[in-house]
């Protein structure tokens, strides 16, 4: 059995308090808030904090506030459950509705929340094992190591990014309030990413994620598909995310797509601008797809080979791409 490591527990009542302790303890705190990924990732020695800032008590973390014609805010505290379920959520964007009630368990839903999912750890093969694991072939650069053992010559760390929120929200173009010892600030969702395994995210380590701002519906439609071994709870090892703004002919005005688990951060493929102007029949789904799918570079380093991850890029595109054009749709795989 694996054991949490002592530590100590710190309850804030404000967002500024855990800000405040979370900078008073330098590399030695973490903040937390369900969990679900922090204690797992502790037992097995792969986060090492003395003391941990409980994140679930604040107020300014919680509540769904909105509609898809105002726009709508998320409060990083949010349990996925509660995102999933919430019924302006399911009518305005229900692609973000889909993505919160695929991750995991229906148990640790109800644990984890939008917040923690948008910051989840990137994950490896040799990664995501346990300490005696590691140890026993020499440790990866992620954690204890010097190189990384799925591109041994690299000077990086190739940890794949596994949110299912995250490519969702940054297709449909949502923007992230952080508040941090210089106060509040409003970055584009996709700036919260660094491409890189290890420092993945691209904010100080004392900034919180307090909310989730999602622009006005106006138009856009979006789907998210995943694919996993186990459709039962496992972590993507690809995520798609498309959106799309039509004319009512039927023109494709704008046009998203958004990769997960295929690199250390979420994709922006920049090749949707080929659906722009055009109408969504399926020679043209089929073209993007392919062309799409370039961007992913999957690695042998998460479940299930990269071979067939690969080829699995052009056909999950594809297949949210029929989804949103009102086509019939292949089961997944």
């Amino acid at each position: 059995m694996l054991r949490l490591p002592p530590f100590t527990y710190l309850a804030p009542r404000t967002a500024a308090e855990a800000v405040d302790m979370l900078g008073r303890h330098g590399n030695d705190v973490m903040p937390v808030a369900g969990g679900t990924d922090l204690f797992p990732n502790m037992k097995r020695r792969q986060f090492e904090p003395r003391i941990l800032v409980g994140l679930r008590g604040l107020k300014e973390l919680q509540g769904i506030r909105g509609s898809g014609l105002e726009g709508m805010t998320i409060g990083a505290g949010c349990t996925l459950t509660e995102v999933a379920d919430h019924p302006a959520v399911q009518q305005a964007y229900p692609a973000l509705a889909r993505a919160a009630g695929w991750v995991s368990t229906p148990q640790l839903r109800t644990m984890g929340t939008i917040g923690g999912n948008l910051c989840v750890d990137t994950r490896c093969t040799y990664y995501n094992q346990t300490y005696a694991w590691r140890r026993a072939i020499g440790f990866c650069m992620k954690k204890d190591g010097d190189i990384c053992l799925v591109a041994p010559t690299s000077p990086r760390c190739w940890a794949v990014s596994s949110s299912d929120t995250a490519p969702v929200v940054i297709a449909l173009g949502g923007t992230l309030r952080l508040v941090g010892p210089g106060g509040g600030r409003t970055i584009p969702a996709q700036a919260l990413y660094n491409d890189d395994g290890i420092k993945y995210l691209a904010k100080d380590p004392r900034e919180i994620l307090c909310e989730i701002h999602l622009p006005p519906a106006d138009g856009w439609r979006a789907t998210y598909w995943k694919l996993r071994r186990r459709g039962s709870f496992d972590f993507p090892i690809l995520g798609v995310a498309a959106a799309l703004k039509q004319a009512p002919d039927g023109t494709v005005e704008d046009a998203r797509i958004v990769l997960g688990a295929a690199y250390p951060t979420p994709v922006v493929v920049e090749q949707a601008r080929m659906l722009v102007g055009q109408r969504l029949t399926p020679e043209l789904i089929e073209s993007v797809a392919q062309s799409a799918s370039g961007p992913a570079k999957p690695l042998d380093n998460t479940d299930l080979t990269m071979w067939y991850r690969k080829r699995m890029a052009r056909v999950y595109i594809a297949r949210a791409l029929r989804e949103l054009a009102g086509l019939p749709v292949t089961p997944a795989a």
